[in-house]
């Protein structure tokens, strides 16, 4: 298998299912929350450490003043990590909102291809407007959707 090769890619499969990409950005969220609880331990025990290092002939705040530029720069690593997070997230639902909307297009092409009928010729009937199935609801998302990536891969039909 060559790996320059673009259609055996291990992710292609991922990519090509919304609930296997949720699942996928899931997965990587649980491994940088974890780092993220890591880093958050070796912020705090970092600071701990350089403020409590002096030399001799320091002042009270001089090893505040050291330690400082390292808190700074794991608060902003800490920082960038949680904004990776955010960003997977949104991506999963982003990608569930673009599988949702490839479903509905068919349907909608269909109605606006005979609404541009009706228009040419008022002699062709409205289409009815069905009730919706009892068997299935759509999805409604917002408060009732699914609170996280990780509900996105359940309750979903295959497409």
């Amino acid at each position: 298998m060559n790996s320059n090769d673009p259609t055996n890619h291990p992710l292609r499969g991922v990519a090509q299912s919304p609930e296997a990409t949720a699942r996928y950005l899931a997965d990587i969220q649980r491994v940088l929350l974890e780092i993220g609880d890591n880093l958050e331990v070796l912020a705090r025990e970092t600071r701990v450490h350089l403020r409590d290092t002096h030399v001799e002939g320091d002042r009270w705040y001089h090893a505040r003043l050291r330690a400082q530029p390292v808190e700074k720069t794991l608060k902003d690593v800490l920082r960038h990590l949680n904004g990776l997070t955010d960003g997977l997230e949104r991506a999963a639902y982003k990608r569930n909102d673009v599988a949702d909307k490839i479903k509905r297009l068919p349907k909608e092409r269909r109605e606006k291809e005979l609404e541009k009928q009706r228009k040419k010729n008022p002699q062709i009937p409205a289409a009815p407007n069905y009730a919706p199935e009892t068997g299935r609801q759509t999805p409604q998302h917002g408060y009732s959707g699914p609170a996280s990536i990780y509900d996105l891969g359940q309750n979903r039909e295959s497409a």
